[in-house]
């Protein structure tokens, strides 16, 4: 793909990156098997953890968690009201703002913990990286932001989130629809949006302006992206996928290059027309 020759004027060294559609990959470039930082994707590994123990009825996504009158819901769709590195900090009640938080997705983690006897990484390990196949993929330290893997292995996530066969097609739809909508809140390093929609752990585009996917995505494009310089997102309307690991933390490289080239990605996709509307603005 033409669209993939921009990473190399990124700015952000060696970048490993990949589009895929349902069929698989379409194209990859750079270092694919080199393991790096996922940041806060690591929270979408998160969301596939508890999504799992759902399926297997170990806990529900409404069980009590968090502060008092939160949900598992409201933790993994930051709407608990925890502020973002601490869980005894209580910003506002359950479900009336969007307020990111480290700590909430802490503690959906330490729920599952509590649900299903076993530490979070040798859960998410058996109950999803190692089905997925991937191997390079660990999390040592938070379920919010610690998480490690090589471009090659973010690939079957991204596969999983475009056309699940771990979890059951209902339960991925389920959890990438806004949780309590009509929240407004702030997309760190793009600003406050409202509505600022967030699903169970995705990130969901909605219609934010600007955003980092874009304006030729669908409102359904969901996803997440990390201060490490990752990203991974999924429009279900296209049926197409992109991640990409870099070597450069998230700045305002990030916020010029990274909307550009998923435009250029679906326009190249016969997906996107900059004569038409913006779907996403």
């Amino acid at each position: 793909m033409r669209a993939l020759d921009a990473v190399e004027h990124w700015g952000a060294g060696d970048v490993a990156v990949a589009v895929l559609d349902r069929n698989g990959v379409i194209d990859a470039r750079g270092p694919l098997a080199e393991v790096r930082p996922l940041a806060s994707v690591t929270k979408l590994l998160c969301a596939m953890a508890v999504l799992v123990a759902s399926e297997e009825g170990a806990l529900t996504i409404d069980d009590e968690a968090g502060p008092p009158g939160s949900t598992l819901r409201h933790l993994l769709s930051h709407a608990s009201g925890c502020s973002l590195d601490d869980p005894g900090r209580i910003l506002a009640a359950p479900g009336k703002r969007r307020i990111y938080s480290n700590a909430g997705i802490e503690l959906a983690a330490a729920h599952l913990e509590s649900c299903t006897g076993l530490a979070f990484a040798d859960y998410l390990g058996s109950g999803v990286l190692e089905p997925l196949g991937a191997r390079s993929c660990t999390v040592e330290g938070s379920p919010a932001k610690d998480g490690r893997a090589s471009l090659e292995d973010l690939v079957p996530l991204a596969a999983e989130l475009l056309g699940p066969r771990l979890l059951a097609a209902s339960t991925l739809e389920s959890a990438r629809r806004v949780a309590f909508p009509g929240l407004a809140g702030v997309v760190p390093g793009f600003g406050r949006q409202d509505p600022c929609d967030w699903g169970l752990g995705f990130e969901i585009a909605g219609h934010k302006s600007p955003h980092w996917t874009g304006r030729w995505r669908s409102p359904e494009t969901f996803g997440h992206f990390g201060q490490s310089g990752s990203f991974l997102w999924v429009d279900p309307q296209a049926g197409v996928a992109c991640a990409a690991l870099c070597e450069v933390p998230f700045g305002d490289w990030a916020k010029a290059a990274w909307p550009a080239f998923a435009d250029a990605i679906l326009s190249e996709l016969g997906l996107g027309d900059p004569g038409l509307p913006a779907t996403g603005g």
